[in-house]
């Protein structure tokens, strides 16, 4: 046991003196100069200045009972997550203020936090919010009366993630912004909350936790970081998530199935949480979910799951298969997990897939020339993404969207006492004035395998330049003033040049970059192109882009154009030792593959792409062809006669559906989703043009009606079948109607999987 403890002990001095050993920059210190990443800036800095701060302040006013100037914002705003994108455009204002001095963006910031502040002393006991009818949902918890699902807490909409986003806006508005008034806002914020929660047992709190609550447990950290009171990490430890902490401590994959986007913010702060308390466990825990999902659950560009749950790791078929790929919050906050991890672990190798999901998810979600932010990026081959607008689109993406561009200098550097690191190849100027320290790099990455860094220096001085050495990188050389320096580092390390520098030293680093097919991580014959840190793809059709900049309809994030057959997509058939030979280079980074371009995804817009190809020797592709044609013919056949669909149990379908219910429960088994209740459950169908003519309800288990009453706008449901799994019933003749389904007696009602409206 002594020994245990002297281990102990020793993990946890190497873990304090590597969290005080590397440390980022602040954004203030970084300017992004050139190149696709200031230009995705300067775009970013557009769409957040056509954004209307009275309106992102409305829910407030409105909470608080105070006089509105300007009307709300549709579409999200005001379906139940009201004020959600206001938190996310504090943290944007203080980031993309920081990154680039803009003086209209500080004058906003405090004008926001002002307005919050007038606010918050109108409600008078700290609390400052935008849910729908906030004071009584609010009373309700602090009574006890809890009644969540997933997404639905009390029937109001994921109302801790809701303010979670502010929590966080303030915290960036007083630390990265400067707003002192924030700092006070934000505190009397925790203190309302930490009351409010003070009557509940551990077991309604973690009642409450079951419903989607970002990274709220992070947030009190953060206080704690800023106050030093100990109250704020005893709630944050308080406001963690048990269901989902303890299988990650026993390393126990218990993700498949789960909202995935609920979950990461969760171990973001079980990361923090363990770092401020020396719970090595802690820490350990967000080391195995992150590898997890990076290893086993993420595809090449970064992002992971369909519609917005977690799949088998030994099944990608349904993202294959979808138009819903990877949301593009789960890539924001994988970065955001991955930049604590490499911080606190002073380990490079998270610098990898940091850099991957950067170029390749991030950078590729928002539209280059007018703007706008993706949602899902489907991995099915010939299908396409659409883009947000400033005025119709509220979307969870659209809020870690316009954060996402303002701060791509957080990473590019980093520091130790005295030393600096460089660890990503983006034009930019790092000015460390406390060190009397200028880096400017220029280059023009990834189109040229090299890059420049000069310095600037005050006076001579002696410090270690740190490079990273990528994994993907090959038969690298760093050039000192001209004089090749000896590279005795690996891969996924830094090249250290420890030397007394002078003014207008310059280093120059050259690389080699290979292309290589990444299979999926579920060992099926899907690949994607892959250069050096960068995913290919290939523009295919320009055609049937329905919905390419998104309306202020309730689903507007999703496309709307028809999925193209997925056995008429192109494959690779050959030998596999072929297969990336068939590519023939134009430059760096583009390709021709017979009538196909392959050019870096992030470049790839307002059209349909094919990013993974199906890999078949000769012998295996006419027969594995003709079973995925068949199984094709069949999904498009219910797809083109679909209406309106519901997946039960799946958050985004059920709230596009105005999900209402009680005693309800959801769960996930056999790769299929399913919704009970012992009360009710209700739907806000859409059947457009009146074009359905029957509803069907799938059931797992067997669709008994002696239990269960189905109502129509209030009016029993006239049933046209039942069978084993299935009850068929007529559609009224109206475009929109509510589908309610009570279970009688408290009986328990059937497993409800799915609900579509058919023509």
């Amino acid at each position: 046991m002594e020994l245990k403890k002297i281990k102990y002990v020793l993990l946890l001095i190497c873990i304090q003196s590597s969290f005080a050993q590397m440390q980022p920059f602040k954004l203030q210190e970084v300017r992004l100069t050139d190149g696709v990443f200031k230009k995705a800036q300067d775009v970013d800095l557009k769409y957040i200045l056509d954004l209307n701060p009275d309106k992102l302040l409305a829910p407030y006013l409105i909470d608080a009972g105070l006089p509105l100037k300007a009307q709300r914002y549709g579409n999200w705003e005001s379906t139940g997550l009201d004020g959600h994108i206001g938190g996310h455009y504090l943290s944007a204002l203080a980031m993309m203020y920081a990154s680039t001095g803009n003086k209209e963006l500080k004058t906003r910031l405090d004008y926001m936090v002002n307005e919050l502040a007038l606010c918050q002393a109108k409600n008078g006991n700290g609390y400052v919010g935008g849910i729908p009818n906030g004071k009584v949902f609010w009373e309700r918890i602090h009574k006890g009366d809890i009644d969540g699902s997933t997404f639905g807490l009390n029937n109001t909409w994921v109302p801790i993630y809701n303010i979670h986003k502010l929590f966080a806006g303030l915290r960036d508005a007083y630390e990265i912004g400067g707003n002192n008034q924030a700092k006070q806002v934000l505190i009397g914020l925790g203190d309302w909350f930490i009351e409010l929660i003070q009557p509940l047992s551990t077991e309604q709190i973690q009642q409450v936790l079951n419903t989607e609550h970002g990274g709220i447990n992070e947030t009190f950290a953060d206080l704690y970081i800023i106050t030093k009171d100990k109250k704020y990490l005893d709630a944050a430890k308080r406001l963690s998530h048990l269901k989902i902490l303890n299988p990650l401590l026993e390393k126990q994959d218990k993700l498949t199935g789960l909202h995935a986007n609920t979950q990461i913010p969760k171990v973001i702060g079980f990361e923090k949480i363990g770092t401020l308390t020396n719970n090595a466990e802690w820490e350990h825990t967000a080391e195995y979910f992150w590898h997890n999902i990076t290893e086993n659950r993420s595809v090449a560009f970064g992002g992971n799951s369909v519609r917005e749950h977690f799949n088998p790791t030994n099944d990608f078929k349904s993202m294959l298969e979808s138009n819903q790929g990877p949301e593009t919050c789960n890539s924001y906050n994988m970065l955001r997990l991955s930049m604590a991890l490499f911080l606190d672990n002073n380990d490079v190798s998270y610098l990898d897939y940091y850099e991957r999901t950067l170029y390749n998810h991030i950078l590729s979600t928002q539209h280059p020339e007018k703007g706008g932010f993706v949602y899902f990026t489907p991995i099915r081959p010939n299908h396409y993404r659409v883009y947000s607008q400033p005025e119709t689109s509220m979307w969870c993406c659209v809020g870690s969207g316009i954060e996402n561009h303002t701060k791509y200098g957080e990473l590019i550097y980093s520091h130790s006492d005295k030393d600096v690191f460089v660890n990503l190849f983006i034009p930019s100027e790092l000015n460390w004035k406390e060190k009397g320290i200028q880096l400017i790099q220029k280059n023009n990455f990834p189109n040229e395998n090299a890059t420049e860094l000069l310095l600037k220096l005050n006076k001579k001085q002696t410090f270690s330049l740190n490079i990273r050495y990528p994994k993907w990188a090959e038969n690298i050389k760093v050039i000192v003033n001209g004089k090749a320096e000896v590279v005795k580092a690996n891969p996924s390390e830094y090249i250290n040049l420890n030397r007394n520098w002078k003014n207008g030293d310059k280093i120059v680093v050259q690389f080699t970059m290979n292309t290589k097919l990444e299979y999926l991580p579920d060992g099926s014959n899907w690949a994607a192109f892959v250069r050096g840190p960068i995913v290919l793809a290939a523009k295919t059709s320009t055609d049937d882009l329905k919905g390419l900049f998104a309306d202020d309809s309730r689903m507007g994030h999703e496309t709307r154009g028809k999925l193209y057959p997925i056995n008429e997509a192109y494959a690779l058939v050959d030998d596999s030792k072929n297969y990336v030979s068939k590519l023939q280079p134009i430059d760096n980074m583009n390709f021709k593959m017979d009538s196909l371009t392959l050019q870096p995804f992030y470049q790839i817009h307002d059209a349909r792409y094919q990013m993974y190809f199906q890999t078949f020797t000769q012998k295996d592709y006419e027969k594995q062809k003709e079973a995925q044609k068949q199984k094709e013919m069949e999904l498009l056949a219910i797809e083109a006669k679909t209406v309106d669909k519901i997946n039960c149990g799946e958050q985004q379908p059920e709230v596009d559906h105005q999900y209402k219910g009680e005693q309800s429960n959801s769960g996930y088994n056999d790769e299929k989703f399913w919704r009970t209740t012992r009360s009710y459950i209700s739907y806000q169908l859409q059947n457009k043009n009146n074009a359905g003519k029957y509803t069907e309800i799938t059931t797992l288990n067997d669709a008994n009606l002696e239990n269960i009453e189905i109502t129509i706008n209030g009016n029993e449901a006239k049933i046209i079948a039942v069978e084993s799994k299935l009850i068929k019933i007529e559609v009224p003749v109206e475009e929109s109607f509510q589908l309610k389904i009570t279970a009688k007696n408290k009986i328990v009602s059937p497993r409800f999987y799915q609900i579509r409206i058919l023509k």
